[in-house]
């Protein structure tokens, strides 16, 4: 049983908790300032700001990669690029988006930023892991430019052998070894999460009250330890057979290329987990708040997370329908396929649910999840198709499977990011954004978006090829609303570039908790003290009870609700760590 004397403190740590100072003028912001602070902090808000202007920056480059792509493809012949131009620029979009962008965007910006303080913690586990991991990235990101500014790689993003090992001279050696020093930074991330998760939640958060957007970091970390050192092997592997003519998987020296693709995507596709699965923590986390409801189901959707962390593992053979695998091996990788699509169709009906009869309040970040839940349901229902072999025979290497791609990674992942983005800016820089120019955004990515991407899947089915430089004339007209939805969407980009800059030079302070949330994260001030919080936090109540009034909620009295037991649970944790 926990004395008077630590309830009181208990009580005492909790009121502190739950009166944060509204906009402080000392902050983590303007703590240190100068060129090198930022390059030697160990502070995880300022790394995952660095991150995230990183990752803008490799979003502007392969986004404007795209839309000259998308500009040549408006006439069946050539118009600016010849073929060569054409594989390089394609390669480079690819390469950069996903390997710089898709795969850090969620874990190394918003994870960085926010994991912490969803735990109560002062920083993640290990600091200066962290900013090292952030210096491998950059390390990675140079390699990459080098290939760039040497000539370019005309491989494909996939790296398929024969043609990475035939072709591209040096530089595929540079984006491949790029993109090997870009894995330890995504596996030192994952175990700097997972040990975070483990070792540092403040008093009270057992893994019931865990939030959703951690249940997501964590499957992806998992992902990240076990998946990514197999790219790194095969990336090296494909840099021995280059350098040392060892025969490994091309075939004129003895090697089988068809290996190549076993184990990239044994790694490529938990990939897609890794861009996707930190996305469903945020939509879990903005859907919650938005609707002021607690989460329908929370056990399904954080455990789903993890099913579809295994599962993605068990699934890489689907992309391999056409390489000449056995009949059984089709038909296994096949009913994974819709197996996967299973806890993933759980997530969407828990969503709905919590919003059915919700008090919904339609701010941006809560537009940026119906518009995900949207895309994204259309991206797994078209992978679903793909993963039945009669139906994939004819999709596949078409336009169709360039949709879907895009439906799940840029209408979910980018979705999910965005929504991310928007919830918690007022958190990373104390200042609100124009909600009308926010809405307005999202409606013209939106609509981008789809002209953009829907005819891709009527061209797909009526069999044209994907990564085609000429094309025939009747699939003129859908290629060129492409290429406009294309640039509709570009402006998109730019508007929220715009609003975004607007926000930070002439936006209003924002409050400590602008949405009413109740999680965490928002029970301390905006911008975010230095240290995350005065105190250690003490939790008594979960981050989605919004069936308990504010008032009640933010003392944390819990003794009213008949929850004593929780309360002296709490202070004796509290007495043991002093004692440790």
């Amino acid at each position: 049983m926990a004395t008077n004397d630590e309830s009181k403190k208990v009580r005492k740590l909790q009121v502190r908790r739950f009166k944060p100072e509204e906009n402080p003028e000392k902050h983590y912001l303007n703590e240190e300032k100068g060129l090198w602070a930022w390059m030697t902090t160990v502070d995880h808000k300022k790394i995952g700001l660095m991150y995230l202007g990183s990752i803008v920056f490799f979003f502007f480059v392969a986004g404007v990669l795209a839309l000259l792509l998308r500009t040549e493809l408006l006439t069946p012949a050539r118009s600016f690029m010849d073929a060569d131009m054409y594989n390089q620029v394609f390669t480079l979009h690819g390469a950069i988006m996903i390997f710089f962008f898709l795969v850090p965007s969620v874990p190394a910006v918003l994870g960085n930023f926010i994991l912490p303080l969803q735990l109560g913690a002062k920083d993640v586990a290990f600091p200066r892991l962290n900013l090292a991991s952030y210096y491998i990235y950059v390390i990675g990101a140079l390699f990459t430019l080098f290939a760039i500014f040497t000539g370019g790689v005309d491989t494909g993003w996939t790296f398929y052998t024969p043609y990475s090992s035939t072709t591209s001279g040096g530089n595929i050696m540079a984006m491949t070894f790029g993109i090997f020093i870009l894995g330890f930074s995504s596996i030192l991330t994952g175990i700097n999460f997972m040990v975070t998760i483990h070792k540092m939640r403040s008093p009270g958060i057992t893994w019931n009250k865990l939030p959703l957007n951690l249940w997501g970091l964590y499957a992806t970390s998992i992902i990240q330890i076990l998946a990514t050192p197999v790219l790194a092997i095969t990336l090296l592997l494909l840099t021995m057979e280059r350098m040392l003519s060892i025969g490994i998987f091309d075939p004129a020296i003895g090697g089988d290329p068809v290996l190549y693709q076993h184990f990239f995507w044994f790694y490529s596709h938990p990939a897609v987990y890794i861009m996707i699965v930190p996305g469903f923590g945020i939509i879990s986390e903005v859907i919650s708040t938005f609707s002021r409801k607690v989460i329908f189901g929370y056990w399904a959707i954080a455990l789903s997370s993890l099913a579809i962390a295994f599962i993605g593992f068990l699934v890489w053979g689907h992309h391999m329908f056409t390489a000449g695998q056995s009949s059984l091996a089709n038909m296994v990788f096949s009913f994974l396929t819709f197996l996967v699509g299973i806890p993933t169709g759980i997530k969407i009906f828990n969503w709905l649910a919590t919003m059915y009869k919700g008090s919904i309040d339609l701010k941006t970040p809560m537009v940026y999840a119906l518009v995900f839940l949207f895309l994204f349901t259309i991206g797994g229902f078209t992978g679903i198709m793909l993963g039945a072999l009669a139906v994939d025979i004819h999709l596949h290497d078409t336009y169709y499977v360039v949709a879907h791609f895009h439906y799940v990674m840029m209408g979910g992942m980018v979705m999910a990011f965005l929504a991310g983005l928007h919830y918690w800016w007022p958190k990373m820089f104390g200042k609100m954004y124009s909600e009308f120019w926010a809405k307005i955004t999202c409606a013209v990515i939106f609509v981008g978006f789809n002209m953009t991407f829907l005819p891709q899947f009527v061209m797909g089915a009526q069999g044209m090829p994907r990564r085609y430089f000429n094309y025939i004339d009747q699939f003129q007209s859908f290629h060129q609303f492409s290429t406009i939805g294309a640039y509709i969407m570009g402006v998109g980009f730019v508007m929220m570039a715009a609003y975004m800059i607007h926000s930070l030079v002439k936006g209003k302070p924002a409050s400590s908790n602008p949405w009413g949330s109740r999680a965490l994260e928002w029970q301390t001030s905006s911008p975010v003290p230095l240290h995350n919080f005065e105190h250690t936090p003490v939790i008594i109540n979960g981050p989605y009870d919004y069936h308990k009034p504010m008032s009640e909620f933010q003392l944390g009295i819990a003794a009213k609700h008949g929850h004593h037991h929780a309360e002296e649970e709490v202070a004796v944790k509290v007495s043991k760590q002093e004692k440790e």
